[in-house]
């Protein structure tokens, strides 16, 4: 498969479903090789693989538990095989850390096991994921943090979850502060409401909810996978190399 990035290698975490798979799947159109991670969908992960391999890319998927940190130099160890056994290589191009979770609670009631949660699996899993597989990323390589609209406009109901992201957006900053000597650029893109299953797929099934965010979206309508998917690779394309400690809100204007 020829594109625009053909010859590259992403690590996407959370590749198996939602907007992970779908940015998996537009970068191995453009020539991307694609190492994605799951968590507990082997089959889903499996079939991204095949559907990748069909359209004539190239892809793997490995086993990863972010809220984990105990197991990330395994991991790393797994990923530099894979890299040599599947890709011939001994180091890959774009980090995406999109893996992760929704809680929605009201601030009154989240309880400290919540909070937790989303600490570990939102925040300390992509800082301490992403310290391990520094010596693996390509100089002049990208790292791309999935953060959310959350962050600029409230809902009810997403404090704790919203926090998780605002600290990804100032790490993201930070790294890309510290790791600008190496050549690697470090951006932020937030996605607004998307139809995927992400929360028990409520912006996706229920009406009401799909409305109220059409509503209030400049564009008109609820985003789409495609829609971030396409945004992932634009932000990973060799004409954003000057780009970086940025946020990027890809949200179809929503709450402007």
């Amino acid at each position: 498969m020829n594109g625009t990035m053909s010859g590259k290698i992403a690590v996407i975490t959370g590749a198996s479903r939602g907007l992970g798979r779908n940015g998996a799947l537009q970068l191995a159109q453009q020539g991307c090789g694609v190492i994605g991670t799951y968590n507990r969908n082997a089959d889903a992960a499996r079939s991204l693989v095949d559907e990748i391999a069909k359209a004539g890319g190239k892809a793997a998927v490995l086993e990863l538990d972010v809220a984990r940190c105990e197991t990330f130099a395994a991991f790393g160890d797994a990923l530099c095989k894979t890299l040599e056994d599947r890709f011939e290589r001994e180091n890959f191009d774009f980090l995406v850390n999109n893996a992760g979770i929704g809680i929605h609670a009201l601030f009154a009631e989240t309880t400290p096991a919540q909070f937790d949660e989303l600490v570990n699996i939102q925040l300390k899993g992509p800082f301490f994921l992403t310290q391990t597989l520094l010596p693996y990323l390509h100089e002049e390589g990208a790292i791309l943090n999935v953060s959310s609209g959350l962050t600029r406009f409230a809902l009810p109901g997403f404090a704790a979850y919203a926090a998780m992201k605002g600290g990804i957006e100032v790490l993201t900053r930070y790294l890309a502060k510290e790791l600008g000597p190496h050549g690697i650029t470090v951006n932020t893109i937030a996605p607004g409401a998307i139809e995927t299953d992400f929360g028990g797929g409520v912006v996706r099934d229920d009406h009401d909810t799909n409305q109220f965010i059409a509503d209030n979206t400049a564009l008109g309508r609820v985003g789409l996978p495609d829609d971030i998917g396409g945004a992932i690779v634009a932000m990973l394309s060799d004409g954003n190399r000057w780009m970086t400690a940025q946020r990027v809100e890809v949200s179809g204007g929503m709450f402007i």
